[in-house]
């Protein structure tokens, strides 16, 4: 069956909105020494040309952008960051969307909790408050490019894509090659020109993903079950603490230790464990995030 041009002219603008903010990903990643997978990524540490990721429950979800500590061309790191990129034309498509990528990405975000990953989304049309406030609800950053600013950008370089559900597909499919059959100078120009209507969205959910994966540790606090509260400034600390550490008898039956870190963005990773070896490989891992 051939492709019908509304599902390319789709295509498109999730292409134009990857080209859009795939350079500042990069970016970071370079700086922040962090691994970054996308689709069409040539990646020897996972097959095919597609980012799947597996949650707890054995389902797969395939991804748009995934930041890793640690991760090579040749080995899988710790994910740090889920990032999708959608497009929408209508309001009665959006909470779908935000159903969609909240379905994929927040199980991934339980496997992971230790390293609390950042949750993003790329949205760019038509979304209704309502989808947008479901999505912050549950912890994404949201980085949105509404309708009329890609309009605006087009229009720029002399292509109209104002088009809703009367639109005939003659004018969709002639719209598509013009698009398709423009320099890449104009496409640059309308990439720049979307970049420059949005640049203070862009500018915090960027903000927003350096706060999060540069935050520094608060306090940890390790207790034990049964009863007191052991406060530490950082990680040494808290180890060295239960290195020392001895049950006594008479104390009462020792159950496990509750740990908490809090981090200087407000994000805390909290811990049950019921051995000391288990809560040093919890310390430690949280150390290297």
């Amino acid at each position: 069956m051939a492709e019908s041009p509304s599902h390319r002219f789709g295509q498109i603008i999730g292409n134009l909105l990857e080209a859009v903010i795939e350079p500042f990903l990069t970016d970071f990643a370079t700086r922040q020494r962090l691994y970054l997978d996308y689709q069409n990524n040539p990646r020897k540490a996972r097959k095919g040309k597609k980012v799947t990721w597996e949650d707890p429950y054995g389902n797969v979800h395939d991804l748009d952008y995934v930041l890793e500590r640690n991760g090579t061309d040749e080995s899988t790191g710790t994910p740090v960051a889920f990032i999708e990129v959608a497009w929408r034309r209508y309001t009665k498509h959006s909470r779908n969307k935000a159903q969609e990528i909240q379905g994929a990405i927040l199980p991934l975000a339980e496997k992971y909790q230790w390293s609390s990953p950042f949750l993003g989304a790329v949205l760019a049309g038509v979304f209704t408050e309502g989808s947008l406030a479901q999505l912050r609800s549950l912890g994404f950053n949201i980085l949105y490019f509404p309708y009329d600013t890609l309009v605006a950008a087009f229009a720029q370089e002399g292509i109209h894509i104002a088009f809703d559900e009367t639109t005939p597909d003659v004018d969709f499919h002639r719209c598509v090659k013009t698009i398709e059959s423009a320099a890449e100078s104009k496409m640059e120009k309308i990439k720049d020109q979307l970049i420059r209507a949005n640049q203070r969205q862009l500018d915090e959910f960027m903000s927003s993903l350096a706060q999060r994966l540069e935050r520094m540790i608060e306090k940890v606090v390790v207790i034990p079950l049964y009863g007191r509260s052991s406060e530490f400034g950082t990680i040494a600390d808290a180890i060295k603490f239960l290195d020392q550490h001895r049950i006594y008898e008479g104390s009462g039956e020792f159950r496990r230790y509750e740990v908490l870190v809090t981090f200087t963005n407000g994000d805390r990773v909290e811990g049950s464990f019921k051995d000391k070896v288990k809560v040093r490989e919890f310390l430690q891992f949280i150390e290297k995030q």
